[in-house]
């Protein structure tokens, strides 16, 4: 990737775990722009005409590949397993057991707006290839940078 591209995006397939641990496949849409630099765009593809957008912040889901994260609306955390506690890997158990030294295999992403909320798991690994894209775009810390306050500012009085 070179240093003119300004955003990135990726499919992902997703597990949702509904009651009873009934589990649902979909995909999702990861988007990010450097024009947003904080934030990852999640589009989930739930059957409907328009998907269901979620922002999400780009560092915490970085975080949340190694430990429990967030506090409001979004939980992010890690496991070698998933919710049904099988693994998600077809792999050998050696394989597998590689792949633990090396880091977690799932990544749970729960969003619990007001009106309800939804569990997903994605696998770690795609999720942190995309993150790296995003990094290549916009490194960690550089965000401000990326940010033009006055036009911000200008977008808020509009609308307000």
């Amino acid at each position: 990737m070179n240093s003119s591209e300004t955003t990135a995006s990726a499919e992902l397939g997703l597990r949702l775990i509904g009651p009873e641990h009934k589990i649902v496949p979909l995909m999702a849409g990861l988007y990010y722009t450097r024009c947003d630099p904080y934030a990852i765009r999640m589009a989930f593809h739930i059957g409907t005409d328009q998907p269901v957008e979620w922002i999400v912040d780009r560092d915490l889901l970085m975080a949340g590949l190694t430990s429990r994260q967030g506090s409001g609306d979004i939980r992010v955390w890690p496991s070698s397993r998933t919710s049904s506690g099988l693994l998600t890997s077809d792999r050998a158990d050696a394989d597998a057991d590689a792949d633990a030294e090396d880091g977690y295999e799932i990544l749970h992403i729960e969003i619990s707006p007001p009106t309800g909320g939804a569990h997903f798991e994605a696998l770690a690994e795609a999720v942190h290839n995309f993150l790296q894209r995003t990094y290549r775009i916009v490194p960690a810390g550089q965000e401000g940078s990326f940010i033009d306050i006055n036009a911000e500012l200008d977008e808020i009085l509009r609308k307000g």
